[in-house]
């Protein structure tokens, strides 16, 4: 019989008749959805995984989302899977990132999106290899689809969480998943293994529709009931520390109408209320301070007066410069000054600095022209002591990095600070998915975190994951909150340096290995008169 092969389809396949004759035997077989079915069914799935993510919250839009994403490839050729998950990867980033835009232009936010779309659709590459391993097999590898397409999606997010420069790990499924009841789970397996988990049940459900087998849906149900029904990870009560955060809501867009030393100002005349009350610790938004104090005499007068009327240190934040480097720096100042100082590890790209600046200075010259100050990436410990009280941080960006939040929680931190400046985002999703992503944080290491933004939103949030407080956008204010201190080491944080790679690398041996067995399965089975179907 003749066989028509589809580029944009995947391989034929060969079965065993039982008795060496032609038989029909397509009900297990991957059967790829027309292309152009599926590249609509694409772009309407990558739209509909933005509404997982604040503003919207709808958290089951991703299990909708990622069902029909896989749907798409399973059977698929790797053209195929390419091209349709690049059209998912650009419908859901164009639309996620929409907020690169809105002060920075259209440029800077077509170069993201569009290279999110680009390594999103390589990736799609990988988990259409994955079908078409394991669906070419008996029911036994069949089993372990899932599985294996789980962890490849892990080994995608983890990629593009760490290249190119630093990677860009905003939207990984399971920070979407902060308003949703298996948020909890999050202390177990952290947010790596919430996508595992999401994912794993999504491609659970594509298998038991696709094959009309029970199985597959059953163990879908059991890993969802399994992620609900798991308590926080148990942390221990270690007192509570009174803390003071100022939202100063002064000009700190990169555009904002201003001059040297408004931003300080607003922030001053914000937390003036705050001074008369008793506190442990005051805490101010990233750049709050719109001077290099470590050089200004007269800024360090400022904040010297600022920890007297306060009783307190001040984690304050500014760009400073150390020798030949500039630096986005956290500091506790008291009374003796700067006492303890953290830079930021992970500047971001075209943002903070231009990295390979010739470059890209020779395609846009104007807008690379923009970024004047090259931040220098900073080595030292996200992590302070107020007190006997260690407290980890992480500024601004910095917060989507698992490293970042691994060194403060694995140093001892009983509770995180979280300092961002959001005003250039005024208006947009920005603040509210950085937000969520905060949110998580607290659900993965137990620990309360408090974030403050220069011009909003700023929270407390509690270990749970609950707002404790909050002040909204584009307000002036300044609060106090007993902020519950905590120990013991979660096992999210004791998995956090390592799961997500050791899920890509096992899913590239298991990938490896099962595509190897099935070559060779295929050779023997040409050769004792297999049948091509």
């Amino acid at each position: 019989m003749t066989v028509t092969a589809d580029p944009l389809v995947g391989p034929p396949i060969f079965v065993r008749s039982r008795r060496g004759n032609p038989r029909e035997h397509n009900a297990r077989l991957p059967v790829a959805v027309p292309f152009s079915v599926a590249i609509i069914a694409a772009a309407v799935a990558g739209g509909i995984l933005d509404f997982a993510y604040p503003a919207y919250g709808w958290w089951p839009a991703a299990f909708v989302s990622v069902t029909i994403g896989l749907w798409t490839l399973r059977g698929r050729s790797l053209p195929g899977a390419f091209l349709i998950s690049l059209v998912y990867g650009a419908a859901f980033y164009f639309t996620h990132l929409a907020w690169v835009s809105r002060f920075l232009g259209p440029i800077p936010w077509v170069a993201l999106a569009g290279l999110e779309a680009l390594l999103f659709g390589a990736g799609g590459v990988l988990i259409a290899l994955a079908y078409r391993a394991t669906t070419r097999t008996g029911y036994g590898y069949r089993a372990f689809t899932p599985l294996l397409v789980a962890g490849v999606w892990v080994l995608r997010e983890t990629l593009m969480g760490s290249t190119p420069y630093t990677g860009f790990p905003w939207a990984r499924v399971g920070f979407s998943l902060a308003e949703s009841p298996l948020a909890e789970a999050a202390s177990w397996v952290g947010t790596t293994g919430l996508s595992f988990l999401t994912v794993l049940v999504c491609a659970s459900v594509v298998e038991a529709l696709i094959l009309r087998r029970w199985e597959p849906a059953a163990a879908a149900a059991v890993i969802v009931v399994a992620a609900i029904a798991v308590p926080l990870f148990p942390t221990e009560q270690a007192g509570m520390l009174r803390v003071g955060w100022v939202q100063g809501n002064g000009p700190s867009g990169y555009f904002d109408t201003k001059t040297t030393g408004d931003i300080l100002r607003a922030q001053e005349e914000a937390t003036a209320p705050l001074l008369d009350r008793e506190m442990d610790l005051l805490v101010w938004p990233e750049g709050a301070v719109d001077a290099d104090p470590l050089r200004d005499v007269a800024v360090a007068g400022r904040l010297d007066r600022l920890v007297q009327g306060a009783g307190a240190p001040a984690l304050v934040n500014a760009a400073t410069t150390r020798g030949a480097d500039t630096f986005n720096t956290s500091m506790l100042w008291t009374s003796a000054g700067p006492q303890q100082l953290h830079d930021k590890a992970n500047p971001v790209p075209f943002g903070e600095y231009v990295p390979d600046r010739w470059f890209y200075e020779a395609i846009a010259p104007d807008l690379i022209g923009l970024i004047q100050r090259e931040y220098t990436p900073g080595s030292n410990t996200p992590l302070m002591n107020v007190g006997d009280v260690p407290i980890g941080l992480a500024i601004c960006f910095d917060v989507i990095y698992n490293d970042v939040i691994h060194q403060s929680a694995a140093s001892g931190a009983q509770m995180f600070v979280f300092q961002t400046n959001n005003a250039d985002f005024r208006g947009t999703d920005e603040n509210l998915q950085q937000l969520a992503i905060a949110r998580m944080r607290a659900l993965e290491t137990g620990r309360t975190a408090v974030n403050v933004s220069t011009t909003g939103t700023s929270q407390v949030i509690g270990r749970d994951g609950k707002v404790l407080a909050q002040v909204a956008v584009d307000t002036t204010a300044a609060k106090i909150t007993e902020v519950p201190l905590r120990t013991g080491t979660t096992l999210a944080v004791v998995l956090m340096p390592w799961l997500g790679w050791t899920l890509s690398i096992g899913s590239v041996l298991a990938l490896l290995v099962v595509s190897i067995r099935q070559r060779r399965s295929d050779a023997h089975s040409q050769e004792d008169g297999w049948m091509k179907l």
